[in-house]
């Protein structure tokens, strides 16, 4: 299993990191750490020397109850800096966002994927990611941004976390979307309990059936906060790292990561114990 960058093939038979820089005031770990283009600009190239895969960037905070940003204001935060890292930096940038407007203007300066955790239903978005023709990943959520943690609800979370994903697969696909640039993600945190997320991380490889690489996103969540004891967000390394093993253990092929030098470091001890069949 592989993704096609352009030119650039990155091999998904040991599972990557992904490393997450929020260019945003407000996100629920790094907010306002990296708004200043200096710093964000430094922190990726840091990202990038400790091995990560990808850099996933974003302009609009997805925490819950986080308010939504404006589209000038998204191609202000991300826009400037993909064209400054793109050319310099020797791995895939991805634009987190559902804004049709950003997905075209951030693969026009260089982005080769695009991470959207309303799995392309925003209006027109889905056009937008057809024109774009690059990797693209699908992420289930429950509700929206704002309103997703009041009490989410499944009777069965995996079995309808996999319907939502399998239908949008069949969207996209039908709208001209190549299989082969369609990546999932369950969406942990999003919409979803503790109780929620621990089902889907125990039955991760449910969702290997279709037969795509998977992408999670588990670092500093609220959840691993709770699991020990309430943990802040920038205490959370060691039940992230853990997570992170789990997850690649149990099927994942990317994990996004705000501690990249870590996550790498544990998910190739993981990778050497399966024998490269994590």
């Amino acid at each position: 299993m592989q993704l096609q960058f352009g030119k650039r093939a990155l091999d998904l038979s040991l599972p990557k990191v992904m490393g997450v820089l929020n260019r945003t005031p407000d996100s629920f770990s790094d907010g306002g750490a990296f708004i200043d283009f200096d710093s964000a600009l430094r922190h990726a190239e840091q990202m990038a020397r400790e091995g990560a895969a990808i850099i996933d960037i974003g302009g609009e905070s997805t925490r819950p109850g986080a308010q939504a940003v404006s589209v000038e204001q998204e191609l202000e935060r991300v826009i400037p800096l993909i064209e400054r890292l793109a050319p310099e930096i020797d791995i895939p940038i991805s634009v987190d966002t559902s804004k049709p407007e950003v997905m075209r203007a951030a693969v026009a300066v260089g982005a080769g994927m695009i991470n959207d955790i309303y799995a392309l239903r925003q209006p027109v978005a889905l056009e937008a990611a057809c024109d774009c023709d690059v990797p693209m990943v699908l992420m289930h959520m429950q509700g929206e941004p704002r309103t997703m943690q009041k009490s989410p609800h499944y009777d069965n979370v995996v079995a309808e976390v996999k319907q939502f994903l399998e239908e949008r697969v069949r969207v996209c696909e039908a709208a001209g979307i190549l299989h082969t640039n369609i990546l999932i993600d369950p969406g942990f945190g999003f919409g979803k309990t503790l109780e929620h997320n621990l089902e889907l991380l125990r039955r991760l490889r449910e969702l290997t059936t279709l037969g795509l690489p998977v992408v999670v996103g588990l670092s500093r969540k609220s959840s691993i906060g709770t699991l020990l004891g309430g943990l802040p967000a920038d205490q959370r390394l060691h039940g992230s790292v853990a997570a992170a093993v789990v997850a690649v253990m149990n099927g994942a092929n990317i994990v996004r990561a705000h501690d990249v030098k870590p996550t790498v470091e544990v998910l190739k001890v993981a990778a050497a114990v399966c024998g490269g069949e994590c």
